[in-house]
């Protein structure tokens, strides 16, 4: 069976987030934690938060996938960036602690300048203090797509960021189809071979959640702009290749195509089921 979701708008809660998954077939959906530039979290409603769950449970849905605000930068030089991203994080962290058991993405950041390895540092520094042994949520690191400084463009730098965590079982990762093939693996032409370096140097156990996108730009182009289910680069056969390959096929996939409103997820969303179950 396919596991599918879509990005949803918080702003009405998690409850009317489930329902207008539920609309669109999805059994799963992602929101950002708050703003995607940054700013404060609106207060979560615990009887909101009690109906999503009635609802989810009822519904047999997938672990939700928060997304972390695009300003953040755990890698940065500057230090009042850092502690940015820290403050940010950290209450991220608390608040998906009132939805246990589901996954908060981010992008690990950009070295600007520094070199990669100070900036995995930086980021490991932070990943250190926010993650406990008690806590429920599993922090993923979405894989980029290398442009300028961007820190995990491959699959190494995720492992040295992983291997570098105290609190590793915590840790996972979300590839983005988009990122990885413009960052220079070919999930179009050889994603047997791509899903087999990504198992040798990070394991496919730790693959948690995809973001599905087909690539305005070309293969290798390290550039980030995602497109409709078979209007990019990518294509939508090769894109059906990935959701039905035995080791991701189970897998939660979150569509992150550009859309004007929540029908273009419906019917991308009826395309794949159709094509998969």
């Amino acid at each position: 069976m396919l596991h599918i979701g879509a990005h949803l708008s918080a702003a009405k809660g998690f409850l009317h987030m489930g329902k207008e998954a539920l609309s669109i077939q999805a059994d799963t959906f992602q929101f950002f934690t708050r703003n995607p530039r940054g700013g404060a979290a609106k207060d979560l409603n615990p009887q909101d938060i009690l109906a999503f769950q009635e609802l989810a449970e009822t519904h047999g849905f997938q672990p939700i996938l928060a997304h972390a605000p695009y300003t953040l930068n755990p890698a940065a030089a500057n230090p009042e960036t850092r502690a940015f991203a820290l403050q940010v994080m950290a209450d991220d962290m608390k608040r998906m602690e009132a939805l246990p058991h589901n996954l908060y993405n981010f992008h690990p950041g950009s070295h600007v300048g520094q070199g990669a390895s100070v900036g995995i540092t930086r980021i490991c520094d932070i990943l250190n203090t926010i993650l406990t042994p008690e806590q429920n949520t599993t922090v993923l690191l979405e894989t980029m797509s290398g442009k300028g400084s961007e820190i995990g463009s491959t699959f190494e730098e995720l492992s040295e960021i992983i291997q570098r965590t105290v609190c590793q079982d915590k840790i996972g990762v979300c590839l983005d189809t988009c990122h990885v093939y413009s960052a220079g693996y070919d999930i179009r032409q050889d994603l047997d071979g791509v899903l087999e370096h990504f198992d040798r140097v990070i394991g496919l156990n730790r693959l948690k959640a995809i973001h599905l996108n087909d690539s305005l730009t070309p293969f290798d182009s390290h550039k980030d702009r995602h497109e409709k289910l078979g209007k990019g680069s990518l294509g939508l056969e090769a894109i059906i290749r990935f959701v039905t390959h035995p080791a991701l096929k189970e897998k939660p996939f979150f569509l992150e195509t550009p859309q004007d409103d929540i029908t273009g997820y419906k019917n991308e969303i009826a395309l794949l089921r159709a094509a998969v179950d």
